[in-house]
């Protein structure tokens, strides 16, 4: 089946895509999109019955690390390094006046 591609589809899809075709690349973008369209149509063709949908081509598995403390309360250790120290919170000169 083929699909005909109207200038109004082709003018609004230039819209949105901040597009400015000239009238050779409007004609062209016509032609390629009822291709495309025709592809999908070939491809609803398929018999997909029992095939489970995916998002992504290649299977893929959870690839981040359990979220496991390994260091540990060291508050009193960073504040060692402080050069001032207030109610257990660096102590900063004020910035803002």
């Amino acid at each position: 089946m083929e699909h005909i591609i109207s200038d109004e589809t082709i003018d609004y899809v230039g819209i949105l895509a901040k597009l400015e075709l000239s009238p050779q690349e409007k004609e062209q973008a016509k032609k390629d999109m009822g291709s495309m369209l025709d592809y999908i149509d070939k491809l609803n063709e398929l018999d997909t019955e029992g095939v489970e949908p995916m998002s992504h081509v290649f299977s893929s598995t959870n690839v981040f690390r359990e979220d496991i403390v390994t260091n540990g309360d060291e508050h009193e250790k960073i504040l060692a390094n402080a050069p001032a120290v207030k109610d257990g919170s660096f102590k900063v000169p004020k910035t803002v006046r």
